[in-house]
């Protein structure tokens, strides 16, 4: 399975307002193994980024002006990128900016391009709900170095992010080997199994049972007639 990690930088926050992909870069698994063949590309935007912006990564127009337009990369990086799924922190943000890139160019949306799209930011939500999940938090949890990320960067960041979303999905891989049970542990449950026990049975006190019985009723009364251990209990008494 082909998988590109995926990240942009941009003059500022929506595309319908003008702004552009200024820097551009996805880091490439193979059955979930990098395999170094990276994409990174600056993007002149032929505008200013906002100044949130420039604060977060840093990249002023000064340094864009003579790099190549989103038009002479594109054809290059939808051929890296076709037929791969891509992980993508904050999916939404990058796909907005990239289909409004490849629409002005009057190219289809990319995931007519890529078969499938994840969202790693949707993804650590669900692991660890009303908790931090930005990708400097995912490093934090997952012990992973991100102490070159004093600006954001897209290079740096899909790579960070490469190895966030391997550890996310890393599954149950390593926990199946610590619960086998080796032959000699599995011949001793076996033979317990087969063993004659006395069992010591400890029956309720009829003041248990009533406790049990009135708890039922309470638990009707207040379901509307609903509660599933009464109805068994009814079934079970004799007629």
């Amino acid at each position: 399975m082909r998988q590109i990690i995926l990240d942009t930088e941009t003059t500022g926050l929506d595309p319908a307002l003008g702004h552009r992909i200024i820097e551009i870069a996805g880091v490439e698994l193979v059955n979930r193994r990098l395999t170094g063949n990276h994409f990174h590309r600056y993007v002149n935007p032929e505008r200013e980024s906002e100044e949130g912006a420039l604060q977060v990564h840093g990249l002023t127009a000064e340094f864009l002006r003579d790099k190549s337009k989103f038009g002479e990369i594109a054809d290059e990086f939808l051929d890296y990128v076709s037929g791969a799924e891509l992980v993508i922190h904050n999916a939404p943000f990058d796909l907005a900016f990239l289909n409004h890139e490849l629409g002005l160019l009057e190219k289809k949306p990319i995931t007519d391009y890529c078969p499938g799209v994840v969202d790693t930011l949707r993804m650590a939500k669900d692991l660890y709900p009303g908790k931090k999940n930005s990708l400097d938090a995912l490093c934090e949890r997952y012990q992973i170095d991100n102490s070159a990320r004093t600006l954001h960067g897209a290079l740096l960041d899909a790579q960070l992010l490469a190895e966030a979303y391997l550890a996310m999905t890393r599954g149950q891989e390593s926990l199946a080997m610590e619960v086998e049970q080796p032959p000699a542990t599995a011949a001793a449950v076996a033979a317990a199994a087969s063993a004659n026990l006395d069992l010591v049975i400890i029956r309720a006190s009829d003041e248990e049972l009533a406790a049990h019985h009135k708890l039922l009723a309470d638990i009707d009364k207040a379901s509307g007639g609903a509660c599933l251990w009464k109805r068994v209990e009814n079934a079970k008494a004799p007629q």
